[in-house]
Protein backbone atom coordinates (compact mmCIF):
# COMPACT_ATOMS: atom_id res chain seq x y z
CA UNK A 1 0.00 0.00 0.00
CA UNK A 2 1.29 3.54 -0.86
CA UNK A 3 2.05 5.45 2.01
CA UNK A 4 -0.63 7.97 0.63
CA UNK A 5 -3.12 5.51 1.17
CA UNK A 6 -2.08 3.87 4.39
CA UNK A 7 -1.93 7.85 6.26
CA UNK A 8 -5.41 8.61 4.54
CA UNK A 9 -6.71 4.88 6.30
CA UNK A 10 -5.10 6.06 9.28
CA UNK A 11 -7.07 9.34 8.96
CA UNK A 12 -10.14 7.69 8.42
CA UNK A 13 -10.08 5.53 10.98
CA UNK A 14 -8.96 7.97 13.30
CA UNK A 15 -10.89 11.39 12.23
CA UNK A 16 -13.99 9.11 10.73
CA UNK A 17 -16.67 10.79 8.99
CA UNK A 18 -20.34 9.90 8.00
CA UNK A 19 -22.09 10.30 4.67
CA UNK A 20 -25.85 10.48 4.77
CA UNK A 21 -28.96 10.69 2.71
CA UNK A 22 -30.81 13.91 3.04
CA UNK A 23 -34.15 14.50 2.55
CA UNK A 24 -34.46 18.39 1.34
CA UNK A 25 -37.13 20.18 2.63
CA UNK A 26 -41.03 20.23 1.00
CA UNK A 27 -39.77 24.08 0.78
CA UNK A 28 -37.00 26.23 1.95
CA UNK A 29 -34.56 24.61 0.34
CA UNK A 30 -32.13 26.44 -1.11
CA UNK A 31 -28.36 25.62 -3.32
CA UNK A 32 -25.35 27.64 -2.91
CA UNK A 33 -22.35 26.89 -5.62
CA UNK A 34 -18.95 27.85 -4.33
CA UNK A 35 -16.37 29.22 -7.50
CA UNK A 36 -16.49 26.78 -9.91
CA UNK A 37 -15.11 29.34 -12.13
CA UNK A 38 -12.55 29.11 -15.42
CA UNK A 39 -9.69 29.69 -12.59
CA UNK A 40 -10.49 26.63 -10.36
CA UNK A 41 -12.00 24.14 -12.72
CA UNK A 42 -11.11 24.75 -16.67
CA UNK A 43 -7.84 23.13 -17.59
CA UNK A 44 -5.01 25.64 -18.59
CA UNK A 45 -6.97 28.49 -17.82
CA UNK A 46 -4.77 30.40 -14.83
CA UNK A 47 -2.03 29.75 -11.78
CA UNK A 48 -4.83 28.07 -10.05
CA UNK A 49 -6.38 25.97 -12.85
CA UNK A 50 -5.92 22.31 -13.33
CA UNK A 51 -3.16 21.44 -15.56
CA UNK A 52 -4.92 18.87 -17.54
CA UNK A 53 -8.43 17.18 -17.48
CA UNK A 54 -9.62 16.30 -13.52
CA UNK A 55 -12.04 13.86 -13.72
CA UNK A 56 -12.92 14.72 -9.88
CA UNK A 57 -13.15 18.00 -10.97
CA UNK A 58 -15.67 17.40 -14.29
CA UNK A 59 -17.83 15.13 -11.79
CA UNK A 60 -18.26 18.05 -9.73
CA UNK A 61 -19.13 20.04 -12.30
CA UNK A 62 -21.73 18.10 -14.10
CA UNK A 63 -23.51 16.97 -10.56
CA UNK A 64 -23.54 21.00 -10.18
CA UNK A 65 -25.25 21.33 -13.24
CA UNK A 66 -27.89 18.62 -12.61
CA UNK A 67 -28.71 19.83 -9.28
CA UNK A 68 -29.06 23.48 -10.37
CA UNK A 69 -31.30 22.47 -13.11
CA UNK A 70 -33.43 20.50 -10.77
CA UNK A 71 -33.80 23.18 -8.14
CA UNK A 72 -34.68 25.69 -11.25
CA UNK A 73 -37.42 23.69 -12.55
CA UNK A 74 -38.91 23.22 -8.96
CA UNK A 75 -38.35 27.08 -8.00
CA UNK A 76 -36.30 26.57 -5.44
CA UNK A 77 -33.22 29.19 -4.66
CA UNK A 78 -30.14 29.09 -6.24
CA UNK A 79 -26.95 31.12 -5.45
CA UNK A 80 -23.61 30.93 -7.24
CA UNK A 81 -20.85 32.38 -6.22
CA UNK A 82 -17.69 33.66 -8.52
CA UNK A 83 -14.33 34.12 -7.29
CA UNK A 84 -13.17 37.34 -8.50
CA UNK A 85 -10.40 39.81 -7.71
CA UNK A 86 -9.11 43.27 -8.89
CA UNK A 87 -6.02 43.46 -10.51
CA UNK A 88 -4.33 45.53 -7.78
CA UNK A 89 -5.83 43.63 -5.10
CA UNK A 90 -4.46 39.87 -5.32
CA UNK A 91 -5.11 37.04 -2.59
CA UNK A 92 -2.35 36.40 -0.54
CA UNK A 93 -0.79 34.24 -0.15
CA UNK A 94 -2.04 32.82 -3.54
CA UNK A 95 -0.35 33.62 -7.16
CA UNK A 96 -2.96 35.87 -9.42
CA UNK A 97 -6.19 34.33 -9.64
CA UNK A 98 -9.47 34.66 -11.08
CA UNK A 99 -8.57 38.37 -11.86
CA UNK A 100 -11.33 40.56 -13.40
CA UNK A 101 -12.03 41.06 -16.97
CA UNK A 102 -9.54 37.57 -17.76
CA UNK A 103 -12.13 35.06 -18.04
CA UNK A 104 -11.26 33.01 -14.85
CA UNK A 105 -13.78 34.61 -12.64
CA UNK A 106 -16.97 33.62 -14.92
CA UNK A 107 -18.37 30.38 -14.44
CA UNK A 108 -17.00 27.38 -16.23
CA UNK A 109 -19.02 26.68 -20.13
CA UNK A 110 -21.21 24.00 -18.64
CA UNK A 111 -22.23 26.47 -15.85
CA UNK A 112 -22.25 29.57 -18.05
CA UNK A 113 -25.92 29.43 -18.27
CA UNK A 114 -26.55 29.92 -14.52
CA UNK A 115 -25.19 33.40 -15.68
CA UNK A 116 -28.47 34.42 -17.36
CA UNK A 117 -30.57 32.79 -15.69
CA UNK A 118 -32.88 35.27 -13.86
CA UNK A 119 -33.70 33.20 -10.85
CA UNK A 120 -29.94 32.80 -10.02
CA UNK A 121 -28.33 35.04 -7.25
CA UNK A 122 -24.99 35.84 -7.92
CA UNK A 123 -22.28 37.61 -5.56
CA UNK A 124 -18.49 38.31 -7.15
CA UNK A 125 -16.10 37.79 -4.11
CA UNK A 126 -12.93 39.24 -3.54
CA UNK A 127 -11.94 36.45 -0.69
CA UNK A 128 -11.74 33.23 0.10
CA UNK A 129 -15.15 33.20 2.85
CA UNK A 130 -17.96 34.00 0.95
CA UNK A 131 -19.62 34.84 3.99
CA UNK A 132 -17.74 38.01 4.11
CA UNK A 133 -17.55 38.56 0.20
CA UNK A 134 -20.65 38.93 0.48
CA UNK A 135 -21.00 41.82 2.71
CA UNK A 136 -21.51 45.59 0.72
CA UNK A 137 -21.89 48.80 1.95
CA UNK A 138 -25.70 49.51 2.35
CA UNK A 139 -26.79 52.67 0.04
CA UNK A 140 -28.94 54.06 2.39
CA UNK A 141 -28.87 58.25 2.46
CA UNK A 142 -27.92 59.43 5.76
CA UNK A 143 -25.91 55.90 6.72
CA UNK A 144 -21.73 56.02 6.80
CA UNK A 145 -20.19 52.82 7.41
CA UNK A 146 -23.27 50.83 7.12
CA UNK A 147 -23.10 47.24 5.89
CA UNK A 148 -25.79 44.71 4.09
CA UNK A 149 -25.01 40.77 3.85
CA UNK A 150 -26.41 39.47 -0.05
CA UNK A 151 -25.92 35.85 1.36
CA UNK A 152 -28.09 36.13 4.65
CA UNK A 153 -30.47 38.47 3.03
CA UNK A 154 -31.04 36.05 0.14
CA UNK A 155 -31.23 33.43 2.91
CA UNK A 156 -34.17 35.51 5.17
CA UNK A 157 -35.84 36.51 2.09
CA UNK A 158 -36.45 33.14 0.49
CA UNK A 159 -37.00 31.64 3.96
CA UNK A 160 -34.13 29.06 3.49
CA UNK A 161 -34.87 25.62 5.68
CA UNK A 162 -31.78 23.32 4.36
CA UNK A 163 -29.08 24.66 2.09
CA UNK A 164 -27.09 22.53 0.44
CA UNK A 165 -23.51 23.80 -0.76
CA UNK A 166 -21.31 22.82 -3.26
CA UNK A 167 -18.46 23.60 -5.09
CA UNK A 168 -14.61 24.18 -4.69
CA UNK A 169 -12.87 23.72 -2.81
CA UNK A 170 -13.63 21.26 -0.24
CA UNK A 171 -11.02 22.47 2.73
CA UNK A 172 -10.72 26.22 1.71
CA UNK A 173 -13.74 27.93 0.15
CA UNK A 174 -16.31 25.56 0.69
CA UNK A 175 -15.24 25.29 4.67
CA UNK A 176 -15.01 28.72 4.99
CA UNK A 177 -18.51 29.68 4.15
CA UNK A 178 -19.83 26.41 6.21
CA UNK A 179 -18.06 27.16 9.35
CA UNK A 180 -19.07 30.91 8.51
CA UNK A 181 -22.61 29.73 7.60
CA UNK A 182 -23.24 27.59 11.35
CA UNK A 183 -22.04 30.35 13.56
CA UNK A 184 -24.06 32.65 11.97
CA UNK A 185 -26.90 30.41 11.74
CA UNK A 186 -26.19 29.66 15.57
CA UNK A 187 -25.99 33.68 15.96
CA UNK A 188 -29.58 33.84 14.89
CA UNK A 189 -29.26 35.66 12.39
CA UNK A 190 -30.97 33.56 9.96
CA UNK A 191 -33.77 32.00 11.86
CA UNK A 192 -35.68 29.94 9.71
CA UNK A 193 -32.69 27.98 8.60
CA UNK A 194 -32.16 24.89 10.10
CA UNK A 195 -29.95 22.63 8.30
CA UNK A 196 -26.47 23.46 5.99
CA UNK A 197 -25.64 20.55 4.31
CA UNK A 198 -22.35 19.57 2.04
CA UNK A 199 -23.31 17.20 -0.92
CA UNK A 200 -20.12 15.81 -0.79
CA UNK A 201 -20.67 14.30 -4.24
CA UNK A 202 -20.57 17.88 -5.76
CA UNK A 203 -17.49 19.02 -3.82
CA UNK A 204 -13.91 18.70 -4.59
CA UNK A 205 -10.00 20.60 -4.24
CA UNK A 206 -6.96 20.39 -6.08
CA UNK A 207 -4.33 17.98 -5.49
CA UNK A 208 -0.44 19.22 -5.16
CA UNK A 209 1.43 15.91 -3.35
CA UNK A 210 4.60 17.34 -1.45
CA UNK A 211 6.83 15.68 -4.72
CA UNK A 212 4.96 17.76 -7.10
CA UNK A 213 5.52 20.66 -4.97
CA UNK A 214 8.89 20.68 -4.83
CA UNK A 215 9.20 19.57 -8.13
CA UNK A 216 7.64 22.96 -9.26
CA UNK A 217 10.17 24.87 -6.90
CA UNK A 218 7.52 25.26 -3.93
CA UNK A 219 8.09 24.77 0.03
CA UNK A 220 7.15 21.42 1.80
CA UNK A 221 4.27 23.53 3.00
CA UNK A 222 2.85 24.07 0.26
CA UNK A 223 1.98 20.63 -0.16
CA UNK A 224 -1.88 20.36 -0.78
CA UNK A 225 -2.28 15.82 -1.47
CA UNK A 226 -6.30 16.07 -2.41
CA UNK A 227 -7.56 12.90 -0.68
CA UNK A 228 -6.05 14.37 2.67
CA UNK A 229 -7.07 17.90 2.32
CA UNK A 230 -10.59 16.91 1.02
CA UNK A 231 -11.39 14.45 3.95
CA UNK A 232 -10.28 16.66 6.16
CA UNK A 233 -12.26 19.73 5.10
CA UNK A 234 -15.30 17.39 5.54
CA UNK A 235 -13.96 16.80 9.01
CA UNK A 236 -14.25 20.22 10.47
CA UNK A 237 -17.01 21.07 9.00
CA UNK A 238 -19.17 18.10 10.30
CA UNK A 239 -17.35 18.79 13.52
CA UNK A 240 -19.15 22.14 13.33
CA UNK A 241 -22.19 20.87 12.97
CA UNK A 242 -22.84 20.29 9.23
CA UNK A 243 -24.05 17.53 7.27
CA UNK A 244 -22.46 15.86 4.88
CA UNK A 245 -24.86 14.27 2.81
CA UNK A 246 -23.82 11.74 0.00
CA UNK A 247 -27.29 11.16 -1.65
CA UNK A 248 -30.20 14.22 -2.01
CA UNK A 249 -33.98 12.66 -1.46
CA UNK A 250 -36.60 14.95 -3.14
CA UNK A 251 -34.18 16.78 -5.44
Amino acid sequence: MHERERLLNDLREEMPVALASYELPAEGAGLVIVDEVNGFCTPGAGNLAPPAPDARIQAMVEETDRLARAFLERRRAVLAFLDTHEPDRPEPPYPPHCIRGTGEENLVPALAWLEEHPDVVLIRKDCINGFVGAIEPAVVRGTHGAFVNRLVDWVNRERLVGLVTVGICTDICVMDLVLTLLSARNHGLMPSLRDIVVYEPATATYDLPRESAAELGLPATAAHPRPLAHHCGLYFMASRGAILAERLEGV
